[in-house]
C-alpha cells in the first residue's frame, strides 16, 4: 500500500475500529502524522500562534494549528492502532496499554511491528487482498 493509498483509506475509515490494517496502512499514517505536525509546530512558531504561554513541565507551548490537527487525527490513529493490533491477532484494546506508561507504548509499539497473522476472528488477511481502489 503506498503512502496516499493510506492516508486515504485510514481517512475513510475515520472511526473504524473493526477490521485489520496492514502494516504499511499503519506505519503510512503515522509518518504522515509526524511529519504534519512537524510542520505545523514549525508554522505556528514562525507565526506566534500559541495556545497559551506556559510551558508544561519544560515543553514549549503547543502551537494552535498543530494542536488542531492532533484533535483531528486523535480518532483516526486510535482507530488504525486498533485494526493494526487485530491483524497480529490482538484485541485492539491492547492500545490501552500505551496510556499506562513508556514502557506500555513501547509493548504497543512492538506488536504493532509484528507481521500479519492469517485469517482470525478479525476478518481475513489484508495481504492475500487487493488494496481498496
Amino acid at each position: 500500500m503506498s503512502f496516499g493509498e493510506s492516508i486515504k483509506t485510514v481517512l475513510s475509515k475515520y472511526a473504524t475500529f473493526s477490521g485489520r490494517a496492514r502494516r504499511s496502512e499503519y506505519w503510512w499514517w503515522w509518518l504522515f502524522v509526524t511529519v504534519a505536525v512537524i510542520i505545523l509546530s514549525i508554522v505556528d512558531g514562525a507565526l506566534g500562534l500559541k495556545v497559551s504561554d506556559a510551558e508544561v513541565m519544560g515543553q514549549p507551548a503547543t502551537g494552535f494549528l498543530s494542536l488542531i490537527f492532533a484533535l483531528a487525527v486523535l480518532v483516526p490513529g486510535i482507530a488504525v492502532t486498533f485494526r493494526r493490533l487485530h491483524d497480529t491477532g490482538r484485541s485492539g484494546w491492547w492500545w490501552l496499554l500505551s496510556l499506562l506508561c513508556g514502557i506500555g507504548a513501547i509493548i504497543v509499539f512492538v506488536m504493532c511491528l509484528q507481521d500479519s497473522k492469517p485469517d482470525n476472528e478479525y476478518g481475513p488477511n489484508p495481504k492475500g487482498q487487493p488494496a481498496p481502489a
